[in-house]
């Protein structure tokens, strides 16, 4: 499967503002792009690349005042599979639990594990240890919560949106990892494009995704609490505790995101003039 991949954010900026953008496709997956997607602003202004605590690749610059532009465009070739499933693997002990996945068993920013342990044990207690109990975790995340763009919010936590029941795809991601670590299970956010290939039209427009992955049986799996069913065309961008961890763009004084697209493309046809779209 071949994809066309990328982003255009603009802001307005009343003074020049150090800006950190994280919004290329992870190094895992870097071998799979057929063109890079290279990070490109206008007006152009010297970058700084470097990777995170978690692997992840950012690009550091000071943006000037006025209307500011982050563009990537890249070719993806995707294995054109859907993710993977494995209804066998198992759920480790703790105490033999590789140290590098131990931090994801740890309560964070917006993964409140202490407020919803005791709910955790009373739903998922009786579920299968594994797969089974993940994918019940997702089940009731899934069902019980509704999604809505309207309610987005940037300070909501995993217990706030089992007691409110909405959100958007992060709110959805961050109960079910939370859920997950109550249960011993270690779980991480991740952030990038989802494509619409397979899904019954009219697609909705396109948009970064976010979803999770656990350690089961020696290594980690993809789960999609808000979509909850294998998907075609999942490029990782990054990955971290939570959002907090893998903001796509973090400006340190005052911004206004004036432009937003994001397109994940089928490419095979003519890939290089195809024009993205616009979405304000």
């Amino acid at each position: 499967m071949r994809m066309r991949i990328g982003c255009r954010l603009r802001y307005q900026l009343t003074q020049p503002t150090p800006l950190v953008a994280m919004l290329n496709v992870h190094y895992s997956r870097f071998g799979d792009l057929e063109r890079a997607d290279y990070l490109v602003t206008d007006p152009s202004v010297p970058l700084e690349s470097y990777r995170d605590g978690y692997g992840n690749w950012c690009t550091r610059m000071v943006a000037p005042a006025g209307d500011f532009t982050l563009t990537t465009d890249g070719i993806f070739r995707d294995t054109g599979l859907p993710d993977p499933v494995a209804p066998d693997a198992a759920q480790q002990a703790v105490e033999d639990l590789p140290f590098d996945t131990l931090v994801y068993l740890l309560g964070s920013r917006y993964c409140d594990t202490d407020v919803l342990s005791e709910e955790a044990w009373r739903l998922f207690e009786d579920t299968p240890p594994g797969w089974a109990r993940v994918q019940a975790i997702c089940d009731f995340v899934h069902l019980s919560v509704s999604f809505d763009y309207m309610q987005a919010s940037a300070t909501r936590t995993a217990s706030q949106t089992l007691s409110g029941r909405q959100g958007v795809c992060r709110d959805f991601a961050h109960l079910a990892i939370a859920f997950c670590r109550c249960m011993n299970i270690p779980a991480r956010y991740c952030t990038g494009y989802l494509s619409e290939f397979g899904q019954p039209e009219p697609h909705a427009p396109d948009d970064f995704a976010a979803w999770m992955e656990v350690f089961l049986g020696g290594r980690w799996w993809v789960f999609d609490p808000r979509n909850n069913s294998p998907r075609f065309g999942r490029i990782l961008i990054a990955r971290g505790r939570d959002a907090s961890d893998v903001p796509l763009t973090q400006t340190f004084g005052p911004s206004t995101l004036t432009h937003f697209d994001v397109w994940t493309w089928d490419a095979k046809n003519d890939p290089a003039e195809a024009a993205p779209g616009s979405r304000k």
